[in-house]
């Protein structure tokens, strides 16, 4: 299974709370740049998975803007910043055991990192600037797997 992991874009650092900080102008620049090159892999991502925070919500609507993705999307608690990385293995175990090729999870520092980590235990938990993805091949067999990159706008920029 392909498992695209994604931080939400940059946010604002002023809200009402933690769950309700906006995407700023440069967070939705930067997330449609990844989207953008994202589309450039030729991916075909069957299912969306994405924190009820409002900034990863934000960052999905951008994503969609840029890059082909099924309609509708998994809504999970565990995607929040102190949520449980097992669970969401666990979660897309269960989706890749039922046919489900390829996914994105939008998420938050630090589950990011330690999703990455919980999929792959060979890998320390890498950080993740915002709006950038890693990519790992998941076999769900195994329940093992590898971290193939890591790409973050700067990055992009650099390459550019």
């Amino acid at each position: 299974m392909q498992v695209f992991i994604m931080r939400h874009g940059d946010a604002a650092l002023e809200a009402a709370s933690d769950s309700v900080r906006p995407l700023t102008i440069c967070g939705c620049d930067e997330s449609r740049q990844m989207a953008s090159w994202l589309n450039g892999q030729a991916l075909d991502i069957e299912r969306v998975l994405v924190s009820p925070y409002l900034r990863a919500e934000q960052t999905l609507a951008t994503v969609r803007e840029a890059l082909k993705l099924p309609e509708g999307q998994d809504v999970l608690p565990e995607l929040t910043p102190g949520g449980d990385p097992g669970m969401v293995a666990c979660y897309l175990q269960a989706l890749a055991q039922q046919g489900v090729k390829s996914a994105l999870v939008i998420s938050h520092l630090p589950l990011v990192g330690y999703l990455v980590s919980e999929l792959c235990p060979q890998e320390a938990p890498p950080m993740f600037a915002t709006s950038a993805i890693a990519y790992v091949n998941f076999d769900a067999d195994a329940c093992e797997g590898k971290l193939e990159w890591q790409v973050s706008p700067s990055k992009l920029a650099k390459a550019m």
